[in-house]
């Protein structure tokens, strides 16, 4: 199947959407990780609806579909919204996360939810699963391609690293790496947890093709995520894409705590109200 295309205008409307149907499922599922979430949604939806993945949801293992792993899992939520969006599965099963054998748990798992490529959620894996998948197609001669969604945070850990440096000796050039770069972890600003900072030159030094981009501009990342996808040599690539926690909610991106923590009904309200007037 050929990647979904829509106009940027209809893909703001659904970010927008998507945005909500995240709060709704953490507020009703008093659990969730809604600002990690917010970050990261213009970036799924420029991947899942911006013709940038080939993808099947009616043959969800069709052997040449584009790969995507959620490397930070605790943004799940968003994935199925996504997920639900793209025809895998029914809407009616998002108000099902976290709940007692719902396939929606709090972190991906594979095979238990069509769609869903790696379980992920003990961070720092995503990047070297992704790898595989990639060295995988190349040996079968497969033209997919894999891209993996990191978080800020996870990028501190030594086994990104590690598969950073494997990525460039072995020319695994059909592999993008897209940071979600929103500079908080669940305990603060990454600045102060472990600076990652000259984050773009130790890509580079790492022997990857970086680009740079605000992680909210829809247009910009979709120039991006194409040149990527038509290039032909073989390094891997990296998107920093420039994000706000909380992205579309005031008090949300003011305060990093709301990591790991879904919103009061009460509060849900407020951001509802908000997300609706952006």
């Amino acid at each position: 199947m050929k990647a979904t295309v829509k106009p940027v205008s209809e893909l703001k409307n659904l970010a927008r959407d998507l945005r909500l149907e995240v709060l709704e499922m953490t507020t009703r599922a008093s659990s969730g990780h809604p600002s990690s979430c917010f970050s990261a949604v213009e970036i799924l939806v420029a991947l899942y609806f911006g013709g940038i993945l080939s993808y099947d949801p009616k043959d969800p293992f069709w052997e040449e579909r584009d790969r995507f792993i959620l490397s930070k899992g605790h943004a799940a939520p968003l994935l199925y919204a996504v997920l639900a969006r793209a025809g895998y599965f029914p809407r009616e099963a998002l108000w099902t996360l976290r709940t007692l054998h719902s396939p929606l748990q709090g972190h991906p798992v594979y095979r238990l939810l069509p769609g869903v490529e790696a379980t992920t959620g003990s961070l720092g894996q995503g990047l070297s699963i992704g790898l595989g998948q990639a060295i995988a197609g190349k040996m079968k001669g497969q033209p997919f391609r894999v891209y993996v969604l990191l978080g800020d945070g996870e990028c501190q850990e030594g086994q990104v690293w590690e598969a950073a440096m494997a990525a460039t000796h072995f020319r695994v050039g059909n592999l993008t790496a897209i940071v979600d770069y929103n500079k908080f972890q669940e305990t603060g600003p990454i600045a102060r947890e472990m600076n990652l900072e000259p984050f773009r030159q130790k890509w580079e030094s790492f022997g990857w093709l970086v680009e740079e981009v605000d992680g909210h501009d829809l247009e910009a990342l979709l120039k991006v995520l194409e040149d990527f996808k038509k290039r032909t040599d073989e390094r891997p690539a990296v998107l920093i894409a420039h994000t706000v926690k909380g992205k579309g909610v005031s008090f949300v991106e003011a305060d990093y705590t709301f990591h790991g923590r879904a919103l009061t009904e009460e509060q849900a309200d407020r951001a509802k109200e908000e997300i609706l007037c952006e």
